[in-house]
């Protein structure tokens, strides 16, 4: 018991835990919960002038081409709300006027509220949220290979999600659980991310009956009345178009519901050049402005004011295979445009960290880091699949977790400001130095030898041959190790029995009348 506690309370604790490493059995050294800020100008790589072309260019697609709305209800109200639909179709024509007022409401910036109240965090302005990997089919490791997700995966990844510091709040399934039934997965699944997490969640936009019961498993895990729930957005759902220019009924089900409810939804057309959008990267964005600000705009037509958040994820084709790539030249451009879009309408910003490696392997890791920095220094706000994103989305990797999470680390640290005060400039220890002096015993290094850099968790700064002598381990390897070590240290978070008694009594409830339908 006293273990477990100091493990908590390592968790949490505002230290940095640099005095222990993978290799000892001990805890995984990690930055403290915090959450990163973009401390410098985001990049811009269109002129002011661009942005508008490409504005005035969404709002024609929107008048002139129109968009495909599937679901009758959704129809209603962009028909009560001056929209032009269709009588004879399911497509909808919008005055750009109207699409101008109506993203108009939407704020700039919300709080969104976890389980535990400590783990709160802002969307929009220069706040940062790093989200785990979502919704792929398969996990691996090197252990037992690739193979089909499944609840024991489940589990161990939102553990990952939990221990380490630096993942903010878990942005989906980290991997999907087949061997749930369809009609319950979203109960169980749901129900361990109450149990396992105590950080902000999400819930899938797959027909009403999942939403309906995912709003109220957040809610009744929050212990708050739904009065305190609709005025505190405490999860977001990921709103897919289906490009080109098309929102389905699930999804536009997913707005309905969770606008109405004060929840964050975050409008998120995946569009690829060449393949679901035009060729030339302008047009995907213009193809991608249009459907975000059509989905935007049905947010505030359902509750003026609800949270949105503008997501981008437009990237190009392999033109060979037709395979998508990620990690490109042109991911980062588009996710450094989609970032001018979001500033241009006010609005948090959604884009992702991604890679089309099939291995944890070079390639892997500098998709990564091309993605991530398009993302960061894009400003993004939101940034999914931050952490285990292997194959193009298709497969959530265990060593790649943890590449991830040093690399966020490493991301998180470079945003810290330089110079916080005096002390920095170190004009005393090179009084007390000297010239032809060493640092290493100055008081000014001993206060912070602990602190003063960055350890990475994966790199390895020994010389070759002490490297030998520890078996010549790789990234993958000592990866692999660590992933390990913070599923071993793993400490779930506490959780008031009443709240436990009351989800799981909603969830038995829910099962014995079946669930959710599948034949959507």
């Amino acid at each position: 018991m006293q273990e477990a506690a100091e493990a908590t309370k390592r968790q949490r604790s505002g230290r940095r835990h640099r005095e222990a490493s993978d290799v000892t059995g001990q805890a995984v050294p990690q930055l403290p919960w915090q959450q990163p800020k973009l401390t410098v100008a985001p990049m811009h790589i269109i002129s002011d002038d661009q942005v508008e072309a490409i504005h005035r260019a969404s709002l024609d697609v929107l008048k002139e081409i129109g968009m495909d709305f599937l679901l009758p209800e959704a129809r209603d109200l962009l028909r009560r709300a001056g929209a032009d639909v269709d009588p004879n179709s399911e497509r909808v024509r919008f005055d750009p006027a109207l699409i101008e007022e109506l993203i108009k409401t939407a704020p700039e910036r919300f709080t969104l509220h976890a389980r535990n109240p400590e783990r709160n965090i802002e969307m929009g302005g220069n706040s940062i949220v790093f989200s785990c990997i979502s919704s792929p089919p398969n996990a691996s490791d090197m252990d037992r290979g690739r193979r089909i997700g499944n609840t024991e995966d489940y589990c161990n990844l939102l553990k990952l999600a939990q221990y380490f510091n630096t993942i903010h709040m878990v942005g989906g399934y980290p991997v999907e659980p087949v061997d749930m039934h369809p009609s319950v997965r979203h109960l169980d699944a749901l129900r361990a991310q109450i149990v396992l997490c105590d950080k902000v969640g999400h819930a899938y936009s797959l027909g009403k009956e999942r939403i309906v019961d995912g709003m109220e498993i957040w809610r009744l895990g929050r212990g708050v009345s739904h009065e305190q729930f609709a005025s505190e957005p405490s999860m977001v759902s990921i709103i897919n178009t289906s490009s080109p220019l098309r929102l389905d009924s699930p999804m536009l089900g997913g707005i309905l519901e969770m606008s109405a409810k004060g929840q964050a939804i975050c409008i998120t057309p995946f569009t690829l050049a060449g393949a679901m959008a035009p060729v030339t990267l302008a047009g995907a964005i213009v193809e991608q402005n249009a459907e975000a600000l059509a989905g935007i705009a049905m947010t505030q037509i359902v509750r003026k004011g609800a949270p949105v958040i503008y997501g981008a994820f437009t990237s190009n084709v392999d033109m060979k295979s037709g395979a998508p790539a990620f990690g490109t030249p042109e991911y980062m451009k588009t996710a450094i445009i989609g970032g001018q879009l979001a500033r241009r309408y006010k609005l948090p910003y959604r884009t992702s960290n991604t890679c089309a490696a099939n291995t944890v392997d070079a390639q892997a890791a500098y998709e990564s880091v091309f993605s991530l920095w398009g993302a960061v220094m894009g400003g993004g706000n939101l940034i999914k699949h931050a952490a285990g994103w292997m194959e193009g989305g298709l497969v959530a990797s265990f060593e790649k977790f943890i590449l991830d999470v040093d690399l966020l680390q490493m991301v998180t640290e470079f945003l810290k400001p330089v110079i916080s005060g005096d002390a920095e400039l170190a004009l005393d220890a090179m009084r007390e130095v000297g010239p032809g002096g060493h640092f290493f015993g100055a008081q000014h290094t001993q206060e912070r030898y602990r602190t003063a850099f960055y350890s990475p968790i994966l790199s390895d700064w020994r010389n070759h041959q002490s490297w030998v002598e520890a078996g010549s381990p790789d990234a993958a390897q000592k990866a692999n190790r660590v992933f390990k070590q913070a599923l071993a240290d793993y400490v779930p978070p506490p959780i008031d029995p009443g709240i436990l008694e009351e989800v799981d009594a909603f969830v038995e409830r829910r099962k014995r009348e079946g669930g959710a339908p599948t034949d959507f």
